[in-house]
């Protein structure tokens, strides 16, 4: 049975490589009586069957195609294919433009196109993209990184988490995040980059983009290897007056 509190359930939140503890970018999303696995870091598949089968997902979202939020589409494919699973229909998969090729290419091992549309149903996001899984409403827009990438507002009985994916500060975050619950925002960068454009928030940059949003509660996650949750969180703090936590694995949060 699932709650129709909206509610997430951090499956790993390290970067750029998986730990021992701690898998890549990935969460479980539930509330308004649907699942939806946000992010597939390496990693992530098996943390997610501690709360639910992949046939028990009723949509994935990809918020772009680096490897810490992505690869476990890989193993996913796989399971829907030749585990023991029972698919209804192919999963509804939301992802960059060109998810469904790259998976492809990496899969394929003949002349033969390797079948991904028979296990996912790929859809392309695109800026102020909008979709719906059960009661939960996912809208999406298009934010500042190197490769093209999407944070996500995810909606039900009037509860609401934004998930920033990888991004730099840019306007559509903060629009995209105003007023929310909870805010799940990126914390990679101990230094702001100066011999390249920016893709990632500081601690600092979180904290700002949640008072900038009037996010009423703010998680910080992806936090880079140069840094610890716990200085993360503080220099987040110097910036948000509002209550913060961080996303450690298996940590479990209701919005609202």
């Amino acid at each position: 049975m699932i709650s129709d509190d909206l509610q997430f359930t951090v499956l790993g939140s390290a970067t750029p490589c998986a730990s021992a503890d701690n898998p890549c970018s990935g969460y479980l999303v539930a509330g308004g009586g649907a699942r939806v696995w946000v992010d597939a870091g390496s990693g992530t598949l098996a943390a997610l069957q501690r709360y639910c089968r992949l046939d028990e997902v009723d949509a994935i979202w990809i918020s772009h195609l680096h490897a810490d939020h992505s690869a476990d589409l890989l193993t996913a494919y796989y399971a829907a294919r030749y585990a023991d699973l029972e698919l209804d229909a192919p999963i509804p998969l939301y992802g960059p433009p060109g998810t469904a090729d790259r998976l492809a290419h990496f899969l394929t091992n003949s002349d033969t196109r390797s079948p991904v549309e028979s296990a996912f149903s790929v859809r392309e996001l695109y800026d102020g993209h909008r979709a719906e899984a059960g009661g939960l409403t996912l809208t999406s827009r298009s934010v500042q990184h190197d490769i093209p990438g999407f944070a996500v507002r995810i909606e039900s009985a009037g509860r609401s988490l934004v998930y920033s994916g990888d991004t730099a500060p840019c306007p559509s975050l903060t629009d995209l995040a105003t007023d929310c619950d909870t805010l799940l925002c990126e914390a990679e960068s101990a230094e702001v980059p100066t011999l390249r454009p920016q893709a990632h928030h500081t601690p600092e940059d979180t904290g700002a983009t949640a008072h900038a949003a009037g996010a009423r509660s703010l998680v910080v996650t992806h936090v880079g290897p140069y840094l610890t949750p716990e200085e993360a969180v503080s220099r987040a703090g110097k910036h948000y007056a509002g209550p913060i936590d961080y996303a450690a694995p298996g940590a479990a949060f209701t919005i609202g």
